[in-house]
């Protein structure tokens, strides 16, 4: 019997660090990743300014999808970031499962 091909699943998260500013980033693999910016071996910039939380995260089908959304939250304004973390509420939580 054969398997049924997973679906992979790329995310675009955005954290909050301990200093109040905000890091954007994707990944296959939201939980590992956190983990890793917290252990101190993610993105050079959260690197100091742990432990981080994460307040809003989206899934895609498509790499390219998220990495160009990733690009798009990238070049917001810290004011419009929060307008969109504000859209995502409790809805994060499912995907830290």
């Amino acid at each position: 019997m054969k398997r049924a091909k997973s679906i992979k699943r790329f995310f675009v998260y955005i954290l909050k660090c301990k200093d109040g500013t905000f890091y954007t980033g994707y990944t296959n693999n939201l939980k590992k990743r956190i983990a890793l910016h917290n252990t101190g071996k993610g993105a050079k910039y959260v690197k100091g300014r742990g432990p981080v939380k994460l307040v809003y995260a989206k899934v895609y089908v498509f790499r390219r999808h998220a990495m160009k959304t990733e690009r798009k939250i990238k070049t917001m304004s810290k004011k419009r970031k929060i307008k969109l973390i504000g859209t995502c509420g409790k809805i994060i939580q499912r995907f830290l499962k």
